[in-house]
């Protein structure tokens, strides 16, 4: 799942005043309800995909579904600073709007594709997704258009728990859309992801002023900005800041594309667990390395994304809120580490004993530690910068994570073919490499005023 970034676009980091023609303050409810509508018809088709994908296709290794699932990150990789640049030019409204009709467009087209079991255009539908998915980073930039600066933190906010709620109950929505909860789902999550931006869409159209008219000067955006990395990686402690971004979410990429394959229920070539018959000695020849102990229905599927988004928004209203400004960003992103290192570690336990109750519980830790962990790393990295320079700064880091969530699926899934704990060694252990980069982080840097004290 794509995560928020709890820091502004680098178009939006100019903190000039407020003009007499800011948007009215019901235009920040009217963006969070836009984006809340969007990602529930993003959440509710994400947990079936790799499935969908494993019905249409013969992957022995795994490499196909994990090019479906990097995909939609390619596209918002590349498309983002475009669509940024483009809202710069021309406004924010009329790009959040076109964005929506590609996103109706699409989901319309991956029930179509679900109705023909087609993979061709189940990845031609991810690719435009991605595409439309792209203009998260415009509504950020909407965000920091119509805040001042000392509310932009608390506008920002609003992404997150967009995604939080979208991530909650968009699962949901996709239960409802699969008749009896039960069997293989077809083409209604499409066409319901379809409906829900649509009236996204019609929000942005009739009640979305534009914002653009509230900033003056505008920065320049580029797709690989190498001088700006190298920039920032000049910066004491900031490179350490930057890898342990790319770590987290890395791992929680290898954690999130393999889940819904993991749990699902099994085919008939797949292991059935039974009882009377269980034996750690023996495997059934049928079995391949990828066939995990549970066998959890499409409803199940669905139940546990909404639990894994409930958590999300748990964690990020209550307790990521009330240790912001009390625990310093270093020691937070450490526990965060921490919770996550456990988390992967029960998942490994869960496989290997077949448990659910052990399986719950680790969603959880690890949701929880990158729920912690993820928006402390970014406010470090903004503590850190030089206010002339945060926008650069952050872009790069924008980056980073953009690249970790594209490689994320494309490892983590051949490695879950190839052995289905696999993945969950790999993320456990990359994130103690990340609490080391987070300790050694927080050891070396300072804020940027304290730099120049």
């Amino acid at each position: 799942m794509p995560t928020p970034d709890s820091t502004p676009s680098s178009s939006s980091s100019t903190d000039s005043p407020q003009s007499a023609s800011t948007p009215p303050r019901g235009s920040l409810l009217v963006i969070f309800l836009t984006v809340v509508i969007d990602l529930l018809g993003f959440a509710l088709v994400l947990p079936l995909l790799p499935l969908y994908a494993r019905q249409y296709s013969v992957d022995e290794t795994g490499i196909t579904i994990g090019l479906l699932m990097a995909s939609f990150s390619i596209m918002q990789f590349l498309f983002a600073p475009l669509w940024g640049k483009l809202s710069d030019r021309i406004g924010r409204r009329p790009v959040l709007i076109v964005g929506l009709l590609g996103s109706v467009v699409c989901y319309s087209l991956f029930g179509v594709a679900t109705l023909i079991q087609s993979l061709p255009l189940l990845f031609l539908t991810r690719i435009g997704a991605g595409i439309a998915g792209a203009t998260i980073s415009t509504a950020q930039a909407y965000i920091a258009d119509v805040t001042t600066v000392e509310n932009r933190s608390k506008g920002m906010a609003l992404i997150g728990m967009a995604f939080g709620i979208g991530f909650t109950f968009g699962p949901l929505v996709g239960l409802l859309a699969v008749p009896n909860g039960e069997g293989i789902p077809g083409p209604w999550p499409g066409f319901v992801a379809a409906l829900l931006s649509t009236v996204a869409l019609i929000l942005a159209c009739f009640l979305l002023p534009e914002s653009l008219a509230t900033r003056g000067e505008k920065q320049t955006r580029k797709l690989l900005d190498l001088s700006g990395f190298r920039t920032a990686i000049a910066i004491p402690s900031i490179g350490m800041v930057l890898l342990a971004i790319f770590v987290c979410v890395f791992s929680f990429g290898n954690f999130e594309t393999t889940l819904s394959l993991l749990i699902e229920e099994g085919k008939g070539e797949h292991i059935t667990y039974e009882t009377e018959t269980t034996s750690t000695a023996e495997t059934p020849q049928s079995a391949s390395a990828s066939d995990g102990p549970f066998a959890f229905s499409w409803a199940g599927v669905c139940l546990t994304y909404a639990y894994i988004g409930f958590t999300l928004t748990l964690v990020q209203g209550v307790v990521v809120r009330r240790l912001a400004g009390k625990v310093p960003e270093g020691i937070a992103s450490a526990i965060g580490a921490g919770l996550q290192i456990l988390g992967f570690t029960l998942m490994i336990l869960a496989i290997t004993q077949a448990s659910v109750g052990l399986l719950l519980a680790a969603l959880f830790f690890v949701v929880a530690g990158f729920s912690i962990m993820q928006p402390n790393l970014n406010a470090m990295l903004s503590r850190r910068s030089d206010p002339a320079r945060q926008g650069l700064i952050l872009g790069v880091g924008q980056s980073v994570s953009s690249m970790a969530r594209i490689l994320g699926p494309m490892v983590g899934i051949p490695l879950y073919y190839r052995l289905n704990h696999l993945p969950y060694c790999v993320a456990a252990a990359l994130m103690l490499i990340g609490l080391l980069l987070v300790l050694g982080a927080a050891a070396r840097g300072k804020d940027y005023a304290a730099d120049q004290a």
